[in-house]
């Protein structure tokens, strides 16, 4: 395919090697790299030793492709002129590749290998025509002719040995050589047949590979009806001189490499127990894997996979298991074990995405082994998923710790003690721990309460885009607030915040940050760093704010605010003064409970500020919506979010002892003393004071059951009506002016509330005359166009003296004709005559479950009776926001 023609000559000393241009035929006229002029000691030393050598015809391979016939590295074959002094005067080089008649042609029958061949037949010392000589010709005959060309006659003849003495003995055997010119290796791999497969091969590629540094490779097997298999591999090596080849070494590591799997599982239980403890493992777990497991894993994986297993089946929680890969495009491959069941992938694939993971495939393995060392009943099904992923956002390598905290957020993420969103991505582009990232969230869940300009997804992505600033808040926070730190990195720690935003060119992401400062600089105290009964960090924060410090916080600015956070329950407490009570209520107003809150402090202001100088109030929400079978669920729900939300109030608040101020564990105050926390009931809590009282007594709060006024040892502000009675005295006035007894006419009536309320359930028993036409709360809306005052009083009565009884509990044989009770999720409600009649609706068709309340509420009755749920009235002077 190419020919080119050298002359070499003596200029000072030095051997030149000289390129005949005019002499380029074929593919060398287009080698853009050869050289004009080149000196032989510049040479790698055996590519000079090739050169001066006095051989007349020698072989050697190209470190170019060919770009025809098939894309093989060239065949060199050099032919020399020698001088009468036998000094090498001109190399002729001839550029292709050998035919196909010299892979299938015995050896003996090519010219040019004869030689060679029979050289090293005689030099074996076998008998001619004996068993033995026809084992080594066998062998030479099957030799790489690639090899057999270059290969010298003695190291043909101990390679050929060598190969006759491995047949059917089932070992393996790695002969190893370099080429002339100093480029190639060549590696002849034999190997058990059985143990022969793309896998094993490719495993032995890519080993010799990185052992010999090399940047390619070709490859050929050859398999016959030898016990062995054969496996040629040509590396390229650039820095071929300075390599060091051990390759007795390397032959143990192939053999290890292949390895029948469960023999390697075997030697691998050894490594890391004892004998019988391995004996036992393998009697338990020889089952276990199968055959896909054992094509994807090795030995050793199946040895650390154990672990996880034998975990999960204890706990029948899930294990998981971040660790590198090394498959094509992958940074991590994240093993999650599961007990019995086979896991969504639309349940774990938005977790690994939010901790800032991309997927590129799964696969999934059924496990299963003994139960017990000394049964043969299969055990419980173990499920392994294995996850290749890579980061979204990658700067440096994971180290170990940055695994552990994305292993405990994920476990934290699963359990439900975290929430599942974009925050969650601060675990591995800045290093923080799932509670450091849940920090930030809890954070981020207060400015939106204070109606910051930015949505949690651009806040989460902002912090997620300074890694650095938000691991510097965190520093800032635990210098702040950690027990027993030392509070001299402060100010160095802020500066250096300060300094990065000030770098910040996005004034949106600016905002977000410096938001984030001013919270750490107004925060007076936190529950962060203290710790359950069982001595674990708690997973719920409070925080305790100075408002005046924050910007741009809604007025009227309380002197006061707490806040606490869980993945379960959110809620403030918003006091006054030093001195201030007030009542906690369950809000249904999750986007912006706050504001109800404060709405409730605008007008406690009003209405007690002659009785009660400064007050307090507060309100929780709970965040979790899966469905619930019942109300009584529902109650459970909510009461387990108060408990959370009474244990943070109190885990940041001083108490007395024998008159002694004591201040709560593990909490670092930057306020003064603040011992006084008194709360109430509200709306939705009228029958947890005694829950109040109970954790009050818990933490030995000094306040005692004077803590939550309305216990058992305090009044029922259901059972005594006290806030009902006063209303339904002014109502009663409100009727006699216009000439109406309504103890004894009756009159019509729309509420809000249901029979479980205090305002709502007493004023509705208070008068047998009532005609309640409809009433709706959070869930359902009552309808009874022509109610009984008789009949229906008494079913009121019995829902009230029943306690938290939903409307669907009211016996629908008593709603007149045209009547309900209908679901506020509902899409449409049909509109019936009578409704049409009684509130004023269109005729025939339907409404949509807020156009029905709209319709009741403007509806001519003589009454609107409110339950404390809600504003529904306005002046025509105010607007709707």
């Amino acid at each position: 395919l190419g020919y080119e023609k050298y002359r070499i000559r003596e200029k000072a000393g030095e051997s030149i090697i000289e390129l005949e241009s005019d002499s380029l035929l074929g593919v060398s006229r287009y080698k853009s790299e050869l050289k004009s002029q080149t000196k032989v000691s510049s040479l790698p030393g055996a590519a000079a030793d090739f050169i001066r050598r006095p051989k007349l015809l020698s072989f050697a391979k190209s470190s170019k492709r060919s770009k025809v016939h098939r894309p093989a590295y060239y065949d060199y074959v050099l032919i020399k002129e020698f001088d009468k002094a036998g000094q090498v005067t001109h190399m002729h080089r001839f550029l292709g590749l050998y035919t196909s008649s010299v892979y299938f042609r015995e050896a003996l029958s090519i010219p040019l290998l004869r030689k060679k061949v029979s050289r090293a037949l005689e030099n074996s010392g076998y008998t001619k025509n004996g068993h033995n000589m026809k084992d080594l010709l066998q062998v030479i005959n099957t030799f790489p002719r690639d090899e057999l060309f270059q290969v010298s006659s003695k190291a043909l003849l101990d390679i050929a040995i060598g190969i006759t003495k491995i047949r059917d003995t089932g070992t393996s055997k790695l002969f190893v050589r370099k080429d002339f010119y100093g480029r190639f290796v060549s590696c002849l791999v034999y190997i058990p047949r059985e143990l022969f497969n793309t896998k094993s091969r490719l495993a032995i590629q890519s080993l010799l590979q990185q052992r010999l540094q090399a940047e390619d490779v070709d490859f050929n097997t050859y398999l016959s009806e030898s016990s062995q298999a054969r496996i040629h591999l040509v590396f390229r090596v650039p820095s071929i001189r300075a390599l060091k080849i051990d390759q007795n070494a390397l032959e143990k590591e192939i053999v290890e490499l292949i390895r029948p799997w469960e023999e390697d599982f075997m030697e691998r239980l050894r490594e890391v127990g004892t004998e019988d403890e391995a004996q036992q493992q393998y009697k338990q777990f020889a089952e276990c894997f199968s055959s896909s497991y054992k094509e994807a894993y090795t030995a050793a994986e199946a040895v650390e996979d154990v672990r996880f297993i034998n975990a999960v089946a204890s706990s029948g929680d899930v294990a998981v298991n971040l660790r590198e890969s090394h498959a094509e495009r992958a940074e991590f491959s994240f093993k999650l074990f599961s007990l019995e069941s086979q896991l969504m992938l639309s349940d774990v694939d938005p977790i690994l995405e939010n901790l800032g993971l991309r997927i590129i495939s799964e696969s999934t393995y059924p496990l299963r082994g003994n139960c017990a060392l000394d049964s043969s009943e299969l055990g419980p099904r173990i499920w392994l998923h294995d996850f290749l992923v890579y980061r979204s956002e990658s700067n440096s390598p994971l180290s170990a710790e940055g695994r552990e905290f994305f292993e405990q957020a994920f476990y934290a993420i699963w359990s439900a003690r975290v929430e599942d969103d974009s925050y969650n991505a601060l675990v591995l582009n800045s290093g923080l721990s799932w509670r450091q990232a849940a920090l930030l969230r809890a954070l981020g869940a207060y400015l939106k309460q204070i109606r910051f300009d930015y949505s949690q997804g651009f806040i989460a992505e902002t912090l997620s885009s300074h890694p650095k600033i938000s691991s510097d808040l965190i520093e800032l926070f635990t210098a702040l607030f950690q027990p027993n730190k030392s509070k001299r990195l402060v100010a160095k720690v802020r500066t250096r915040i300060v300094k990065a935003i000030d770098g910040v060119s996005n004034l949106s992401e600016d905002s977000v940050l410096r938001a984030y400062l001013g919270l750490i600089d107004a925060m007076l105290r936190t529950n962060f760093f203290q710790l359950d009964a069982t001595g674990e960090l708690k997973d719920y924060f409070s925080f305790k704010f100075e408002p005046q410090r924050i910007e741009g916080v809604p007025k009227p600015l309380p002197k006061f605010e707490i806040f606490v956070y869980s993945s379960k329950v959110e809620g403030v407490h918003l006091r006054g003064g030093k001195v201030a009570r007030g009542g906690l209520r369950w809000s249904d107003r999750r986007e912006d409970y706050r504001t109800e809150v404060l709405g409730l402090v605008k007008a406690q202001q009003v209405k007690n500020s002659v009785i009660v100088p400064v007050g307090a109030k507060g309100g929780f929400v709970v965040k979790d919506a899966t469905p619930v079978a019942n109300r009584a669920e529902f109650q459970a729900r909510g009461v387990r979010a108060y408990e959370t939300f009474i244990a943070g109030l109190l885990d940041i608040t001083d108490n007395l002892k024998d008159g002694m101020l004591v201040p709560p564990d593990r909490v670092v105050r930057l306020d003064e003393d603040d011992p006084y926390l008194v709360v109430a009931a509200d709306k939705g809590t009228a029958t947890f004071s005694d829950i109040a009282n109970g954790i009050a007594a818990s933490y030995g709060f000094w306040l005692g059951d004077g803590f939550a006024s309305g216990g058992s040892n305090g009044y029922d502000h259901k059972a005594m009506g006290i806030t009902a009675k006063g209303a339904w005295i002014s109502v009663q006035r409100n009727f006699r002016e216009r000439g109406i007894d309504i103890q004894k006419e009756e009159f019509s009536v729309v509420g809000i509330g249901d029979m479980s309320g205090d305002v709502f359930g007493n004023g509705m028993i208070y008068s047998p005359f009532t005609k309640l036409l409809g009433a709706f709360n959070h869930l359902h809306i009552l309808v009874d166009p022509d109610p009984n005052p008789t009949s229906s009083f008494k079913e009121r009565k019995r829902l009230f003296d029943k306690g938290r009884s939903p409307w669907t509990d009211y016996n629908t044989k008593l709603i007149s004709v045209g009547g309900g009770i209908f679901e506020r999720a509902a899409k449409s409600i049909k509109v019936t005559p009578q409704m049409q009649k009684a509130f004023g609706l269109p005729a025939g068709g339907t409404v949509t479950p807020n156009e029905l309340i709209h319709a009741m509420l403007t509806a001519e009755v003589d009454l609107l009776w409110f339950g404390g749920i809600g504003t529904y009235i306005k002046s025509r002077d105010e607007k709707n926001i």
